[in-house]
């Protein structure tokens, strides 16, 4: 490590220590109406994505997509053997979803358009004509509606006939991408004014090719991860200036990009050690995407640069293992956002290590040595992988209000934020979630002066959730899968949320869990 690197972190240390001095530990109990509302120009919305709840999957002209190749192949890749192949079936029961959207009251629905319904083969030669007016009707009643759409033009549904490129760790993947967001922009640029380019990159490059958890991507660690991270950004900016340049003269939409984002909250918050550690995995895990677009001077951050290049020095590469942009591409990469919508849903305990046995040598998780642990203090009401700190959610958006100086003027959205459990409908656990991440947000808002102008809940509907099938639900409206109509019902998070964006205030004692509810039968601990 550079000792101008040094010196960085260790004032970037300071800002970890100011952030310690927001709430720590389990989130307080709340009562009666929150102190703070909501700006009359925050937004609130709901979200979900094409292939977790369209179904209809080789109808009316659609390809397949990886996902629908890898888990027809692998019905073992989830616990309950499920697919997308029908899940809540949207795609024929749309408009019984925008009664719901209009039922919550928010104004804005974020949702994904699938890539293969519209371009069978993936590349811009034959274009589905069915899709495109599926995706048109769907948007003409949302806004009839007044819900405005936020689409997602690529959430992680490559169609199968672009496998064989080697997915996003070749480069060609980026024009294909270009071309199908060009293909958009020509056909629903007149409705759609908020667009996201690419959910999650972070996921697909480090869970989807380190574990194919949520992506079928070969392995190849500390090398494949950094060239889809590369690539993919790439692929951002390119759609985001080719936006800029052909269609926002006219069609005067706006462009982002969604990063999931944890934080890493020291494991020992006395320990300079884990202070360090939560800092370093930030950096490497969120800096390395959000310095790119956000920050002053762009590029991957100093700190990770000399990081790897060191690492791959050590391990004998001639290279480095993280791949260099032209200059060209960090001028295109900087600024290339409207908004950073980030995906925040849980926290970690942060401590340096020098090794795991989980870790790959090399790979990112090495390059990072940082190790993760869950905790007994944070509940896990559904996937083991969901921990309840509310906190987080406050000490995540000051980290980026803090280290992004753009950021004062390109405003923050929460573009997804939720709750997973077993399905109940008396989901007291998620109206408690809502209530206290939400209330952090509101502390950022107004207490830390954080850029926050949006929130969408995860999810409007119980949807196929990768690799856990439908064991696990994320909706406000419980999915009967089972049914021939997939029949929706309301949860009681569902009333909760719609008071909310009704009263822009937290009504903490408006929903209680009664005193027989056993709390504790729903927070498993593995």
């Amino acid at each position: 490590m550079g000792c101008s690197n040094g010196v960085a972190l260790n004032q970037l240390l300071l800002v970890s220590l100011n952030l310690l001095h927001l709430a720590r530990g389990r989130s307080e109990v709340y009562s009666g109406i929150s102190k703070y509302s909501f700006p009359d120009d925050f937004i609130f919305g709901v979200a979900t994505s094409a292939y977790q709840i369209e179904g209809a999957w080789n109808e009316e002209g659609k390809g397949e997509s990886i996902f629908d190749t890898f888990i027809h192949l692998h019905p073992e890749y989830t616990p309950d053997h499920s697919n997308g192949d029908v899940a809540a079936d949207s795609y024929h029961h749309y408009m019984d979803d925008i009664d719901l959207i209009k039922k919550l009251g928010v104004s804005h629905y974020r949702m994904s358009i699938s890539w293969p319904r519209i371009l069978p083969n993936g590349t811009a030669n034959y274009i589905n004509l069915q899709g495109v007016m599926h995706y048109r009707k769907l948007f003409v009643e949302l806004l009839k509606a007044n819900i405005i759409p936020v689409v997602t033009i690529y959430h992680w549904d490559i169609p199968t006939a672009l496998e064989g490129l080697g997915l996003w760790k070749n480069t060609t993947l980026v024009d294909y991408l270009v071309d199908y967001a060009r293909i958009l922009f020509n056909l629903y640029g007149d409705l759609v004014k908020i667009w996201v380019t690419i959910n999650e990159p972070d996921i697909v490059c480090a869970d989807g090719i380190k574990f194919n958890k949520y992506l079928p991507e070969e392995a190849t660690h500390g090398l494949n991860e950094y060239v889809c991270i590369h690539n993919m950004l790439l692929a951002h900016a390119r759609v985001y200036r080719l936006y800029e340049k052909e269609f926002k003269p006219y069609q005067n939409g706006k462009l982002g990009l969604c990063l999931d984002v944890i934080w890493p909250e020291p494991k020992n918050p006395g320990n300079p050690e884990d202070l360090k550690a939560g800092e370093i995995y930030s950096r490497m895990r969120i800096g390395i995407y959000a310095h790119l677009i956000f920050s002053e001077d762009g590029d991957y951050p100093p700190f990770v640069r000399e990081r790897v290049n060191s690492m791959s020095h050590k391990q004998g590469y001639l290279q480095s293992r993280l791949p260099y942009y032209t200059e060209e591409e960090v001028k295109a990469l900087q600024g290339s956002a409207d908004f950073l919508g980030i995906n925040h849903y849980t926290s970690f305990l942060a401590s340096q290590s020098s090794s795991d046995p989980s870790w790959a040598v090399p790979s990112m998780d090495q390059d990072t040595g940082v190790r993760l642990d869950k905790t007994k203090a944070w509940p896990r009401p559904g996937a083991d992988w969901l921990s309840v700190y509310p906190p987080g959610m406050r000490k995540v958006l000051n980290w980026l209000q803090n280290n992004f100086k753009l950021l004062e003027r390109i405003p923050i959205i929460i573009t997804e934020n939720g709750l997973s459990d077993f399905g109940q409908t008396a989901d007291y656990e998620r109206v408690s979630y809502y209530n206290d991440y939400l209330y952090q947000i509101l502390l950022a808002i107004h207490e830390d002066g954080c850029n926050i102008k949006g929130y969408f809940a995860w999810s409007l509907l119980d949807t196929f959730e990768w690799n856990y099938g439908y064991t696990v639900t994320f909706g406000l409206f419980k999915v009967d899968f089972n049914s021939p109509n997939k029949t929706r019902t309301p949860k009681l998070s569902a009333y909760n949320y719609a008071k909310i964006v009704r009263t822009r205030r937290i009504d903490f004692d408006f929903i209680k869990a009664p005193v027989t509810y056993n709390i504790w039968q729903y927070l498993p601990y593995h």
